[in-house]
C-alpha cells in the first residue's frame, strides 16, 4: 500500500530524493487513518458511565423463569435435511482457506511488481502494516486489539510509471465486524483536501464501499502524479486497492478493479 500524503495519524512520507526534471516521484506506503480521537472519546465516554454505574443502589432482579425450550422431538429424516451450502456460495469456505488466492489476477498488460518489498510470497505483516502509520506503536495496538487475522497482497506494474496495490486485510469473525469497522475509518477522511478531496463514487454490488479520483498533485522537477483508491469490505475482509500513474486515471479503471474484487471475495 502506498501513501503520498503525511498528516498526524497518516503514515510517514519517506525522505524524498532531490528532484530530477521528468522524474516520477518516489512513493511510501498507501495513506491510511484510523479516527483515534473518536475511538479515545468512546472509551472515555464508558468509563464515566461505569463510573456513575457503580454509585447507584443495586437493582432487584426479577424472578428467572423460562418457557420450555422448543427444541423437536426428534431428529430430522436424512432425506428432510437440507443440504450444505456448495462452495460458490459459502463465504467462509472460500475466506478460511489461503486468503492470497482471493486476490484477483492481473489485468492484460500488467506484470507483477517484483520490487515491492512490503510482501512476502503475498503476506504483509501486521507489524509492516502498523508500520505505514506515524503513530507506529498505537496503530500496531489498534490492530492486535481488532483481532486481525492475516494480510494478503499483491503488487502490479505497466509501462513505465503504473503501478497497483490491492491489499485483503482479514479480521476474525465476530460481533465487533471490524472489517466494516477499519473500512469507514479509511473512508472517513478521504473527503478532505489533504486526500481524495471528494466523496467518491460507489463500489457496485456493496453497500458502503467507494472509489476516489484525487485531483493531480504536481511539483517542479517532477511528473505530475495521479492517485485512485478503492475501499470496501466484504465480511471479515477488508479490501483496498491503489492505483498510481503519471498520467490521468479514469473512474473505470478503478471501479473495475474494485468490483471484480469484490465479487472475488
Amino acid at each position: 500500500m502506498e501513501p503520498n500524503d503525511t498528516m498526524p495519524g497518516a503514515p510517514i512520507e519517506p525522505p524524498a530524493e532531490a528532484p530530477v526534471p521528468g522524474r516520477a516521484r518516489p512513493r511510501g506506503r498507501t495513506a491510511l487513518l484510523i479516527a483515534a480521537a473518536a475511538l479515545l472519546g468512546i472509551s472515555g465516554g464508558t468509563a464515566v458511565g461505569y463510573g456513575i454505574q457503580a454509585e447507584r443502589p443495586p437493582t432487584p432482579l426479577p424472578a428467572l423463569s423460562q418457557a420450555e425450550l422448543a427444541y423437536p422431538a426428534k431428529a430430522l429424516p436424512a432425506d428432510k435435511v437440507p443440504a450444505p451450502l456448495p462452495a460458490s456460495q459459502d463465504h467462509r469456505v472460500r475466506t478460511d482457506g489461503d486468503l492470497r488466492k482471493l486476490i484477483i489476477d492481473p489485468p492484460a498488460g500488467w506484470s507483477e511488481d517484483k520490487d515491492a518489498d512490503w510482501l512476502d510470497d503475498g503476506w504483509m505483516t501486521v507489524g509492516g502494516l502498523a508500520r505505514g502509520y506515524e503513530d507506529q506503536a498505537g496503530m500496531f495496538e489498534y490492530f492486535l486489539e481488532s483481532d486481525i487475522r492475516r494480510i494478503a497482497g499483491a503488487a502490479w506494474k505497466k509501462g513505465e510509471h503504473r503501478e497497483a496495490t490491492i491489499t485483503l486485510t482479514q479480521f476474525s469473525s465476530g460481533p465487533g465486524a471490524m472489517a466494516a469497522d477499519y473500512a469507514d475509518g479509511q473512508r472517513s477522511y478521504m473527503a478532505d483536501d489533504a486526500y481524495a478531496g471528494n466523496g467518491g463514487d460507489l463500489v457496485e454490488g456493496s453497500s458502503e464501499g467507494r472509489y476516489y479520483l484525487y485531483d493531480v498533485d504536481r511539483e517542479p522537477g517532477y511528473l505530475p502524479s495521479y492517485q485512485a483508491r478503492a475501499v470496501v469490505h466484504r465480511g471479515d475482509i477488508m479490501i483496498e486497492i491503489n492505483l498510481f500513474d503519471s498520467r490521468p486515471i479514469s473512474k473505470k479503471d478503478i471501479r473495475t478493479l474494485a468490483e471484480r474484487q469484490l465479487e472475488r471475495v
